[in-house]
């Protein structure tokens, strides 16, 4: 048996060796200089991984869980390691690239943050005219807050690396507890997989984004309100709280939209469990109460953006609105030849229908398949996200209609699915067809995703429900059409269909005639031999006559 120093000893070595490595790489394998700081760093990362196994005690997490969340860290930190590496020498030859970045935004930042850790600036100046590079401040506060009261000898950018592998990674024990409240132990099981190789997490996770850290935020917060839901403790509350006070630096916006999404799920399930029906003054109590603080939440973050002068909620909120829509919309069509002909003309409503249908879809996997790139590493990386987003597409699609034709938890799953599909719609709404924000927008929920994809496809099977299988067979009918609409955009092929409303009636068409195709072949009408008798209700040989 091994004995608790020996753990201890075997931890701490593997963090010093984990510490060098880390070092030489950031000095270009030239130097170990600043693996204290890596090594500080690594320490308080092995303490924050005690702290949340210490919270989730009561969750009698199993030994294969820590495995896997040790190892979606270090997963994020070698597939970070990759792009710090391989992006100079197989990127598209950006300063981001360049410089190891995955993301432009997350380069500003971080030169930022290296910028005003090395000046005589306080801290918090991060928080004031930075909007260039943070729109919030709370990423570049923390990059700055690490540069400067760490010991490293230059700009060390695999520091928030580092930290937000570990901090991403944390979602995986939340994102298994919380599926285990909702619905057991093989929906739990199944969804700290998902999260694990889900790309965009692995992606977000693996660079210096804010989104690493708001996905474990947002998913703790979601456990904290099951688990004050079951026992009633000052941890739950304390679970709710605290994640939702850390997400306001990064995100204010996405702290609002994560309240409104947890008091929603808290007042839908408790009243279906009081049996409390639509006509009952409490239903509308709970849910004015819910509309104030939503619409106090959306003041303060709407503050920050509309014009000085304007006070009002309403208009502020209606600004914002039409101001998102022209923005999107201008940057979408004017960013895609066939959008400026499609939407030529159309009207502002149908246009940014368009958009937003538009935006749920990417990364699109026919795209990403066809389109051609400068950079085979991002050919390859664009078709790794779009396949994980079909999936996990597919199954959200399928959440809904499972959750109706589902008996058990009802209220909560639907609840849940038409969060889900909120948070992607805003995103798209809010970033258009834009393959990098609005991903990333909806990926900060990605535990809740993982969570009910999971969900989904335990369920599915236990019905032994057909109507998964029929909405893949749709997806697939509508993708496959497009297959040969891009080949022509983007190669010499031939083909006769070139316009996009065609090609969508085509996809529709074929998966209309698939599911009827498919539910002809299962349906029990069709199946009943026409030589064998039916059997009447009252047949002293059915040997399960009806109740």
């Amino acid at each position: 048996m091994i004995k608790k120093w020996q753990i201890v000893l075997l931890g701490g070595s593997t963090l010093l060796v984990l510490s060098l490595a880390l070092a030489w790489i950031s000095m270009d394998f030239r130097s170990v200089n600043g693996w204290v700081a890596f090594f500080i760093l690594n320490l308080m990362s092995a303490g924050l991984f005690a702290g949340v196994w210490w919270l989730l005690r009561v969750e009698r997490l199993p030994n294969w869980l820590i495995v896997l969340a040790v190892g979606a860290a270090l997963l994020h930190l070698a597939a970070g390691l990759f792009w710090f590496k391989g992006l100079p020498r197989w990127g598209h030859g950006t300063l981001a690239e360049n410089a190891g970045y995955v993301m432009a935004d997350a380069y500003a930042r971080d030169t930022m943050a290296w910028k005003l850790a090395s000046s005589e600036r306080p801290l918090p100046a991060a928080f004031v005219n930075n909007r260039r590079v943070d729109q919030y401040g709370g990423m570049l506060y923390l990059s700055a807050l690490m540069y400067r009261y760490l010991p490293v000898p230059i700009h060390m950018p695999l520091l928030t690396l580092t930290l937000a592998a570990v901090v991403s990674a944390l979602a995986v024990p939340f994102t298994w507890a919380f599926a285990r409240i909702a619905w057991g132990e093989l929906e739990a099981r199944l969804a700290a997989w998902i999260i694990v190789f889900y790309p965009e997490a692995i992606l977000l996770g693996s660079s210096q984004m804010r989104e690493a850290f708001l996905i474990t935020f947002i998913v703790a917060a979601f456990y904290g309100l099951l688990r004050y839901e079951r026992d009633h403790s000052l941890t739950g509350l304390a679970l709710i709280m605290g994640p939702l006070i850390l997400c306001v630096p990064f995100s204010p916006p996405v702290a609002v939209l994560a309240l409104t999404a947890l008091i929603l799920l808290a007042v839908v399930t408790r009243f279906s469990r009081l049996g409390i029906r639509i006509g009952q003054p409490r239903l509308w109590i709970g849910l004015g109460v819910l509309v104030i603080l939503a619409f106090a939440g959306l003041y303060l973050v709407l503050r920050q953006f509309t014009p000085s002068g304007m006070v009002n909620p309403i208009e502020m909120l209606t600004w914002w609105i039409n101001h998102t829509a022209r923005w999107q919309a201008y940057i979408n069509v004017h960013a895609s030849g066939w959008m400026q002909k499609v939407l030529k003309g159309a009207p502002q409503s149908v246009k940014m229908t368009a958009l937003v249908a538009y935006g749920v879809v990417q990364p699109f996997l026919p795209a990403a398949l066809i389109a051609a790139s400068r950079s085979s590493l991002w050919h390859w990386v664009a078709i790794w996200r779009a396949i994980g987003w079909t999936l996990m597409l597919a199954l959200t699609i399928y959440a809904p209609i499972l959750a109706l034709r589902s008996r058990r938890n009802r209220a909560f799953n639907l609840t849940l699915s038409l969060i889900i599909w909120g948070v992607i719609l805003i995103a798209s709404y809010r970033a258009g067809g834009d393959l990098w924000d609005n991903p990333r927008y909806r990926t900060a929920f990605a535990g809740l995703q993982a969570a009910l994809a999971a969900w989904v496809w335990i369920e599915h099977r236990r019905m032994a429900d057909n109507w998964l299988r029929r909405a893949l067979l749709a997806i697939g009918a509508l993708l496959f059409w497009f297959l040969p609409w891009y080949l022509r955009r983007y190669t010499p092929f031939t083909w006769p269909v070139s316009d996009l409303i065609r090609t969508v009636g085509l996809g529709m068409m074929t998966a209309f005639l698939l599911v009827l195709w498919d539910w002809a072949r299962t349906s029990p009408i069709f199946l009943k031999s026409p030589s064998e008798p039916a059997l009447l209700e009252d047949d002293p040989l059915d040997p399960l006559p009806l109740a």
